[in-house]
């Protein structure tokens, strides 16, 4: 057993001493007319925008695709604050011959006894107050990834999850992946030696979400003031409401909070990580995109684990059209590189490979599954869960969903306090890292390419931000600037509680 694994079980083992009651389905509630009562009901809270530019949208819609082919598992209720999107549900659900409840208000569906479960679809701002609220309800979670919009609020959501007793389970399908797994129990057997650093590869084109130019009209069919929920009812000041809240302090965590997460979360599992770092740093900035998003469309990140690093490398510019225009690292341009000291493990959920230092493969492992199937198999992971009532048989718990979603924080909250500053005064800052003195160059270089000259358009590089995992809070230099940062000023009603 490697040591990595020991480290597993303890963890689980802490998890699994959890006293999980159980929901109404198992315990034989009746439920005349609703079908059978084996079936685990679920409630999906957020259905994403339709007809969205420039982005995918529909996490919530997709959830349900997925649901419907996990066994004993019934989609009883939608829930969307724009009725226009909640309407489309619907008929599309109808077209499929599926009735079921519809909420503009997640409260509604909360109170509703016939419902086990909630998946938790909603921007980034509503995921705390949704899952928490959902614990109190006496209801199993499963949130969507970013776990939290900041740390505390991470913090308070584990927290209702062991006080209320309940399953909660994040949206990381990687965890969930067959290759991922075995891959990294041949990187904890010594296949290729030490790790000597895990890097997270976020390499995705995107475009700009253009300049409204002044304050835009509320979608009629949207009840503003529950959308914002706990974040501040500010003017709407993007020419989308929905999805482009991404790349928008107030609601979203920019491309490292979106997609970092999965591939965080894989990294730190590589290294056998369970805590944040002591600290992190960012490099970074908004380059070329003259349009009303705040968050870094490029960023460079480094999470001090010891005795091996993790570092995060965020690309959306793209110099061509063609596949790789935005750049690979290893072969790779999203996914996870491990390098280690006999060679470098590299891949996806689909596929991982492992060379040796001379560049030539020497493993493969495959997963069998599409992104699709991977999703099924994190759902059912989750209702296995649910009707075990184990929280250990979780493959990606909610400890595990904070843990990786506040590095992302912590990146961010290093960039936030950053400034800008010349190429030379980066490299100056970063030395003592040859891993990130590298990633510095080839980002250059990447900029390069896309026009940026970085001596003309500087990055924003921010300051060491130490965290105190017992403590819960930034400690040190830039504390107090970084706690701002980790917790804000809810609107009533919409307060994110502290749970005790």
């Amino acid at each position: 057993m490697t040591r990595r694994s020991r480290r597993e079980l303890l963890r689980n083992a802490s998890i699994a001493g959890l006293a999980v009651a159980a929901p109404r389905w198992l315990r034989g509630a009746d439920r005349s007319g609703d079908g059978p009562n084996d079936k685990f009901r679920i409630a999906i809270l957020g259905l994403g925008g339709i007809n969205v530019v420039g982005g995918v949208g529909g996490r919530g819609r997709q959830l349900i695709d997925a649901l419907r082919k996990v066994r004993g598992v019934a989609v009883a209720a939608i829930c969307d604050v724009d009725k226009e999107v909640l309407d489309h549900g619907v008929q599309l659900l109808q077209k499929r011959g599926q009735r079921l409840a519809a909420f503009t208000d997640l409260r509604h569906v909360l109170d509703d006894q016939s419902i086990d479960a909630v998946a938790v679809a909603t921007p980034n701002h509503w995921h705390a107050l949704a899952t928490i609220w959902a614990c109190q309800a006496g209801k199993d979670v499963y949130v969507e990834k970013p776990f939290s919009y900041n740390i505390w609020e991470g913090a308070q959501m584990v927290a209702a999850a062991r006080k209320y007793a309940r399953i909660v389970q994040v949206g990381t399908q990687r965890r969930s992946s067959v290759a991922i797994r075995q891959a990294l129990e041949y990187l904890g057997s010594g296949g290729i030696g030490p790790i000597r650093c895990a890097r997270a590869i976020i390499y995705r084109a995107r475009q700009g979400i253009g300049k409204a130019g002044g304050e835009m009209p509320v979608p009629n069919t949207v009840d503003y003031d529950l959308w914002c929920g706990p974040a501040p009812k500010t003017p709407l000041l993007r020419k989308q409401l929905h999805y482009d809240w991404h790349w928008v302090w107030a609601f979203g965590n920019g491309e490292i909070g979106n997609n970092g997460a999965h591939t965080i979360d894989v990294c730190r599992w590589a290294l056998g990580q369970h805590r944040p770092p002591p600290r992190a740093m960012s490099i970074g900035g908004r380059f070329r995109f003259d349009d009303d998003g705040e968050t870094p469309n490029t960023q460079i990140a480094l999470f001090d684990y010891q005795p091996a690093p993790l570092i995060c490398e965020v690309r959306n510019l793209s110099a061509g059209k063609e596949a790789d225009a935005v750049g690979r690292y290893r072969g790779a341009d999203r996914g996870v590189v491990v390098e280690c000291e006999g060679g470098w493990l590299a891949g996806d959920a689909s596929g991982v490979k492992v060379f040796d230092s001379a560049g030539k493969k020497i493993k493969e492992f495959r997963d069998g599954q599409g992104n699709s199937d991977l999703e099924i198999a994190h759902l059912a992971n989750f209702v296995a869960a649910v009707k075990s009532r184990k929280a250990a048989d979780l493959n990606a718990e909610a400890v595990e969903g904070h843990f990786s979603t506040a590095c992302c924080h912590m990146a961010n909250v290093s960039h936030r306090l950053g400034k800008r500053a010349e190429p030379e005064a980066i490299r100056d800052s970063i030395r003592s890292s040859r891993e990130m003195s590298e990633a510095f160059e080839r980002c250059q270089e990447h900029l390069r390419a896309n026009g940026v000259d970085l001596s003309v358009d500087r990055a924003v590089v921010g300051p060491w931000v130490t965290f105190d995992h017992v403590q819960g809070r930034f400690v040190g230099p830039f504390a107090e600037a970084a706690n701002q940062l980790s917790r804000r000023d809810d609107r009533k009603p919409f307060a994110v509680p502290t749970i005790t």
